[in-house]
């Protein structure tokens, strides 16, 4: 048995999962958009790991009940040394505390923003987006942000930007990665458990190293990115100089490193799943706000091959 968890009675994630409450995974999304992007469950569910009832973090002298820190209220805080004192907005309980999909790190899962060290200004910025529906996200983020004040939003962003970010994803280059599927309990990619492989396609692939770390919202426990063999080239070209018409020019805004500028945020180090879904969101006009009218421009032209080159080629990069 792992040394990082106790061995006592077992519960299905499933069950888990039940006791969580908040916003609900999101089903599907507007036609003509890459459902690989949008972490969409399949239809069809593979019997789940179960989670012991008492867990364990490697490195942490913390242990939890599983189904204490299950739901969005109480996220766990496996490294408290780590990072500021955590105000309740982050840490709750409070419904959807920030923590709990964030993660007290802020670096987040493939489904959610990772914003560890952003600017305090730009994450405000987005949560008024959010809030005034400027930014469309009514899954989770739209709720979430006309339900929380102000002074909580204050109180988040500047503890997250307080945050310096480490990498938290690998990003791999493969013609033929696992086969995997999205699991409805943790809305993002797992390896199927009877293995094997699958083309790529047109298509970036993230899972965790460790999906049962990933489940206790471990914040050491990374992601690897399967991207399709040449992104990573390809989309440093785009990056940097651009092609075919297209003028991307990153580096004006985010920085010569894309580590941030001003209050700019990053974009390096950031999930290529996430950072693909952003750029998405700009073309199709679900993103909007100052931040999307400038970017509408340089994002307009780029075809899905080119999005995925960029997102792999950023994700590739160091945080910081």
């Amino acid at each position: 048995m792992s040394n990082w968890i106790r061995v006592l009675p077992l519960v299905s994630l499933l069950a888990v999962a039940a006791a969580a409450q908040g916003p609900q995974v999101p089903q599907s999304v507007p036609n003509g958009l890459p459902s690989w992007a949008y972490n969409i469950p399949d239809k069809v569910q593979p019997p789940e790991p179960a989670v012991p009832r008492i867990v364990r973090a490697p490195g942490s002298s913390k242990e939890y009940e599983a189904t204490a820190i299950a739901g969005n209220a109480n996220p766990p805080d496996w490294f408290p040394d780590e990072h500021p004192a955590a105000p309740r907005s982050v840490k709750g309980p409070m419904p959807n505390a920030c923590g709990s999909c964030h993660l007290m790190s802020g670096q987040g899962h493939p489904e959610s923003a990772d914003i560890a060290g952003m600017p305090a200004e730009y994450i405000i910025r987005q949560m008024n987006y959010f809030k005034s529906g400027a930014r469309k996200e009514e899954a989770r983020m739209g709720p979430i942000a006309r339900a929380v004040s102000d002074e909580d939003v204050r109180q988040a962003a500047e503890y997250f930007a307080a945050i310096k970010p480490t990498p938290f994803v690998k990003v791999i280059e493969t013609a033929t990665p696992p086969k995997t599927y999205v699991s409805a309990d943790a809305r993002h990619r797992r390896i199927l458990q009877d293995g094997g492989t699958e083309p790529i396609g047109r298509r970036i692939i993230e899972i965790p190293e460790d999906p049962m770390r990933t489940t206790i919202r471990d914040p050491h426990s990374a992601f690897i990115a399967y991207v399709p063999p040449g992104s990573i080239a390809r989309g440093k070209a785009l990056v940097e100089t651009g092609g075919s018409g297209k003028t991307i020019q990153c580096a004006i805004c985010h920085g010569d490193a894309l580590t941030g500028l001003g209050e700019v945020p990053r974009i390096a180090g950031l999930q290529p799943v996430y950072i693909a879904r952003q750029l998405i969101t700009l073309q199709n006009g679900t993103s909007a706000g100052a931040n999307a009218a400038l970017m509408k421009k340089p994002v307009s032209k780029l075809s899905e091959d080119d999005i995925i080159s960029i997102s792999a080629y950023l994700g590739s990069l160091p945080s910081q």
